[in-house]
């Protein structure tokens, strides 16, 4: 049985009664972060940890990227930075969604620089500063992307507004690259021009536009920082080539029971398969309540797009096809050409990772490999394999 909590609740996972379990491989994060600082080339590299470091865990992956020698980390919420400032006391941590009135304190009690996004939070920054704070910023520029920052022109008319306060000083400019996972798209060059354009206006100050596939587009596109995000974690940044990236993270499900079906028996939900021969089934303990997107099913779902073959897990070195649809805590697996009493209840099954690359697995389920990292559940036992010194 699963241990209680003083509350009298399960707490999960325990470890030997994991029905699903990660495996995170620390040098592999490590390498990865080296890899993109090398091809930053005189820019610094910063690290991503938004979403509790793409669902990794975030203390693992911050003290991994600042040993490697990370000291610039970017955090979506100023929680989130609050959780990274506990791990590495030293480390300049930047706030994506800014500043808003309410939050000031979050940003002067640990330190944290806001990435100001908007007219109103630039208000509100002015405010915070003016009653004698004293904290750095970074502007943040749409260049093209019509998220969040401010508009060009607007940033050239901040820059050249003689009565902007003297105790405004942004450390930095920051803009995001809407289609650099692209490399021969038009957009990715208007949008270098137009942030070099609000560069020159602020004079010498720093400034970050390459995420990770930005990073791949070269030197012109690395400034002073770059911030690799889903590219350190062992995703594909860039479509259409071999990803060059270490696999991070690998998933894995129990098998809790092998059964054979007879030709024209159904498999699961609806009836949607119907076997065509018999077949042998393993039923692995693994659903969309852990990540596992119930668009991965085999049949009778409409969310993949049309002309994806459908995925597989890797059993013993061979894949498996899923059969039947996906649910909230059990899929099935046709393990049928696998030699008999070679798949037994408690073995592993891989759903991405070291065999099964994860960029793979995610365009098989219509979505893309930071989809599946951020959705992992918390029913994984994760184990944590240590840097190789």
């Amino acid at each position: 049985m699963s241990k209680l909590s003083a509350s009298g609740r399960p707490t999960l996972p325990v470890a030997g009664e994991d029905h699903a379990r990660l495996t995170i491989d620390l040098s592999a994060l490590a390498d990865n972060w080296r890899a993109m600082d090398r091809r930053s080339g005189a820019a610094r590299t910063a690290a991503v940890l938004k979403a509790d470091a793409y669902g990794i865990g975030l203390e693992p992956a911050a003290k991994t990227f600042h040993q490697a020698g990370a000291r610039d980390f970017f955090v979506a919420t100023p929680a989130e930075g609050a959780a990274v400032r506990a791990v590495l006391p030293d480390a300049r941590i930047y706030v994506l969604s800014g500043m808003w009135a309410g939050a000031e304190r979050l940003f002067f009690e640990y330190d944290l620089v806001p990435v100001i996004v908007s007219e109103e939070q630039l208000v509100v920054f002015m405010s915070a500063i003016a009653d004698g704070g004293d904290i750095p910023c970074v502007l943040h520029v749409d260049t093209g992307m019509s998220r969040l920052g401010l508009r060009v022109e607007d940033a050239l008319a901040l820059a050249d507004d003689i009565a902007r306060p003297a105790s405004f000083s942004p450390i930095m400019l920051l803009s995001h690259l809407a289609c650099a996972d692209e490399p021969s798209h038009a957009l990715n060059r208007q949008q270098l021009q137009r942030f070099r354009s609000v560069i020159s206006a602020f004079g010498d100050i720093d400034a970050t536009l390459a995420n990770s596939a930005g990073i791949f587009l070269g030197e012109d596109y690395h400034f002073t920082l770059t911030r690799p995000g889903i590219a350190l974690y062992g995703g594909a940044a860039v479509n259409g080539v071999p990803n060059p990236m270490k696999p991070v993270v690998t998933a894995e499900a129990r098998i809790l029971q092998v059964r054979d079906v007879k030709a024209s028996e159904s498999v699961g939900y609806g009836a949607a398969v119907v076997c065509a021969r018999d077949t042998r089934v393993a039923i692995a303990a693994i659903g969309y309540a852990d990540g596992y997107m119930r668009s991965l099913s085999s049949a009778g779902i409409t969310l993949r797009q049309t002309g994806l073959a459908g995925p597989s897990g890797m059993l013993h070195g061979h894949p498996v096809p899923i059969i039947g649809r996906v649910t909230m805590d059990l899929t099935h697996f046709d393990v049928t050409d696998l030699p008999a009493g070679s798949v037994r209840p408690g073995d592993f099954i891989e759903l991405f990772g070291r065999t099964m690359p994860i960029e793979d697995v995610a365009r098989a389920a219509g979505t893309v490999d930071y989809e599946l990292l951020t959705s992992l559940g918390n029913r994984y036992e994760r184990r944590y394999e240590a840097l190789k010194k």
